[in-house]
């Protein structure tokens, strides 16, 4: 199938391409997909047609989430998904920063005295920062390789391990690695278990939230990337709750032995590791309870 850009879709539909770009955002042109930073959208697509306004429909979490965004809101729910996914999927990983170390970078751009923190620990916070707007910009948008590697290269972006030329910012391993003492998906196979990966997932007539947790599963078993495949997940979880409208899973520090035991159980008891992410979905329900928002 042949592609057109955002701009050459523009001329033929007699539009703006930050048009063209807001229907692709919304999923509102089918096939459509992010190539890096370029659009890619089939040459047969058809202009998506003007949807009526209404003020009785309820607003989505991910239409209040990006509109608190593009405001800069302070204080609401967009807020906290910032500081708390970033906290607990940080610190599942090891950072050591503080919750309220946490919430005063995301609040002020600067980094607190009083104790000595790592620098990696400080840059990956902010970049998951910019991680989770990525992903509420283009939850809409269909998955695809080139997304998940964008979400990997602006989370690992000017760590000290991306001065490690072993170490591949924004693309795939070239290293073997192991996760919970068992070895993952070998370096020259993981594109292609990528590829069936994504395409399996995309192929799927509907999606519910348990495909999103087996896809989770398998992400993680393949650790496609040299280190940030946790954190890359779990906003790849995020990015598909908001997208079918599910509440988000958030993993709590707190229960990342229950959710690594849940990973390396999947094959033996399924449960484990649903009820841990449906335990994270619950929690964060208590969150959108505090700020009136349906779901």
């Amino acid at each position: 199938m042949e592609y057109y850009t955002s701009k050459e879709i523009s001329i033929k539909w007699d539009i703006s391409e930050r048009s063209v770009r807001d229907y692709c955002v919304k999923g509102r042109v089918p096939g459509a997909y992010l190539d890096g930073k370029i659009w890619k959208i089939p040459q047969d697509a058809k202009k998506p047609e003007r949807q009526a306004r209404t003020t009785s429909r309820i607003r989505t979490l991910l239409e209040i989430l990006r509109d608190e965004k593009d405001s800069k809101t302070s204080g609401g729910i967009y807020h906290t998904l910032q500081i708390d996914m970033t906290y607990n999927s940080n610190h599942i990983e090891g950072s050591k920063l503080t919750h309220d170390e946490t919430r005063y970078i995301f609040e002020t751009q600067t980094i607190s005295g009083g104790s000595t923190k790592k620098v990696n620990d400080i840059i990956e916070t902010v970049n998951h920062f910019k991680c989770i707007d990525i992903v509420i910009d283009l939850a809409k948008a269909k998955l695809t390789e080139s997304m998940i590697k964008q979400l990997h290269y602006v989370l690992k972006a000017n760590t000290t391990d991306s001065r490690n030329n072993w170490f591949k910012v924004g693309d795939y391993k070239k290293l073997p690695n192991e996760v919970g003492g068992n070895f993952t998906t070998a370096p020259e196979n993981v594109k292609e278990a990528m590829k069936k990966l994504i395409g399996d997932y995309n192929t799927k007539e509907k999606i519910n939230i348990e495909d999103i947790i087996e896809f989770h599963k398998e992400f993680e078993r393949i650790h496609p990337f040299q280190d940030g495949n946790g954190r890359v997940g779990r906003l790849i979880m995020l990015k598909e709750c908001l997208k079918y409208n599910y509440v988000p899973i958030i993993i709590l520090d707190d229960f990342k032995n229950l959710y690594y035991n849940g990973l390396q159980q999947w094959d033996n008891e399924r449960g484990y590791l649903i009820e841990t992410c449906l335990h994270g979905q619950d929690l964060m329900k208590k969150l959108l309870d505090k700020y009136n928002i349906k779901y």
